[in-house]
């Protein structure tokens, strides 16, 4: 890919695109290899045969979710921020709840299920993490 003596693509018509740490308060990059990470960890977890509180069909079309809001992520579009907000909190109150149950049912947390469960659980809440961040930059980016 080349440049322009502006800093812009060439083909793009001209319009610059910002490197990353030019954009304030952008942390789609961050949400974006979570979710994909969350994919990975939930096809292998019910591929492995762990408790998870969702069908096969179920989890794979929710890596498939999540590997597409991960690839259309971006930082000209707020919208989906606010979609990758609903995806974290989801899969945080899905996989948080069961985790939690299952360790109020004694199962021990060497057990994979747990693990797993627990992954999911902490890869979405931080993922919840970043996209807030975002989301609060888009409204910030007005003031700044």
């Amino acid at each position: 890919m080349s440049f322009n003596e502006d800093g812009g693509n060439e083909g793009n018509g001209g319009m610059r695109v910002p490197p990353r740490h030019d954009i304030p308060h952008y942390y789609g990059n961050e949400s974006r290899a979570l979710f994909v990470a969350g994919a990975v960890v939930l096809v292998i977890a019910q591929s492995t045969g762990a408790d998870l509180p969702l069908s096969t069909g179920a989890a794979v079309m929710a890596a498939v979710l999540l590997v597409v809001a991960a690839g259309i992520t971006n930082p000209a579009q707020g919208w989906i921020h606010w979609l990758n907000a609903f995806i974290a909190i989801y899969g945080v109150l899905l996989f948080g709840t069961t985790a939690i149950s299952h360790y109020r049912s004694g199962i021990s947390i060497f057990n994979p299920s747990f693990f797993y469960i627990e992954a999911l659980t902490l890869i979405a809440l931080i993922a919840l993490y970043f996209t807030t961040r975002t989301i609060r930059g888009f409204h910030l980016r007005d003031t700044l």
